[in-house]
């Protein structure tokens, strides 16, 4: 007998019934979810959203697996090396749910397929690498032009923290305000905005393993799981219009190591004043990374 006929969506999520309803499970069912990036916190989302029965996705990568991933990356083993985060994200949401309709963007989001990978989305998810400044923008903006929610959760330390730009409210170009500065202060307003209450902050011991100039960072898997639940239960949320979710200027950061959970209100995203002493006290040590 094919696997495929041994599926039956009704009973493979009939123990998220509870938390939803039958008829909220069905809408879950109809939604398309897009990530872009497939790495720690992308792949994770993914896996997550697939088990809470999201029956629909376009999913974006131009990487391949490689062994350094192997702490924080859900695609990545042994036996997916060397093959595209796309392909093998594809492959393990059709193993949940066979069912599922994944479009496959192997070349990842640019200009000319953008309209493509949004075309009937219903939530974009932000997966893609801290570095990667460009195509964050393109994404985002195109989720404002497009009214499309739009929702980050960012793995820090042993933490996440989570930022919502719904249509109509603060844009992200408004938030983080990147227009007109170098790609090195994009990083500061990046990690400043990310992070207002920076509750990560106090226990990095190897703090040389950060290394902007070969945009490279540390990163745990725990940090990855709490993203890939938060971004989920945000995009029940968003999607079944369940509760309030606090959109940017509004950040929540939960930090699992200190066992501390913050919100942050920072009108005038990183002008507002309390955002200007935290990138006084962040160019510098960011201006000594790069000088490496």
């Amino acid at each position: 007998m094919a696997t495929a006929s041994l599926f039956d969506y009704s009973r493979a999520f009939s123990r998220n019934i509870g938390w939803v309803t039958p008829e909220e499970q069905q809408v879950l069912r109809q939604t398309r979810v897009a990530i872009a990036g497939l790495g720690g916190v992308g792949g994770a989302h993914a896996l997550t959203l697939a088990r809470l029965g999201v029956g629909k996705f376009c999913i974006a990568d131009f990487d391949s697996f490689e062994v350094h991933n192997f702490n924080r990356q859900v695609g990545a083993s042994m036996a997916t090396l060397g093959q595209p985060k796309a392909e093998v994200l594809a492959r393990m949401v059709r193993e949940i749910n066979p069912e599922a309709d994944v479009r496959v963007f192997r070349q990842g989001v640019t200009a000319e397929n953008i309209g493509d990978f949004l075309r009937d989305v219903d939530v974009y998810v932000d997966g893609i690498d801290f570095f990667a400044m460009e195509a964050r923008r393109l994404l985002f903006n195109a989720c404002e032009h497009l009214a499309i929610p739009a929702l980050t959760a960012a793995p820090l330390g042993m933490g996440v923290s989570l930022l919502y730009f719904k249509p109509g409210a603060m844009r992200f170009e408004d938030y983080f305000r990147f227009e007109g500065v170098s790609v090195q202060e994009q990083y500061a307003r990046f990690i400043a905005g990310l992070s207002p209450a920076m509750l990560q902050r106090t226990y990095m011991v190897v703090p040389e393993a950060v290394n902007f100039a070969q945009r490279q960072g540390p990163s745990t898997m725990m940090a990855c799981e709490l993203c890939a639940g938060v971004m989920a239960t945000s995009v029940l949320k968003v999607v079944l219009k369940r509760g309030k979710l606090r959109a940017a200027p509004w950040a929540m950061q939960f930090d699992a190591y200190r066992q501390q959970l913050r919100f942050t209100w920072r009108p005038l995203g990183n002008a507002n004043p309390l955002q200007r002493l935290m990138l006084m006290f962040i160019r510098p040590i960011l201006r000594g990374q790069m000088d490496r």
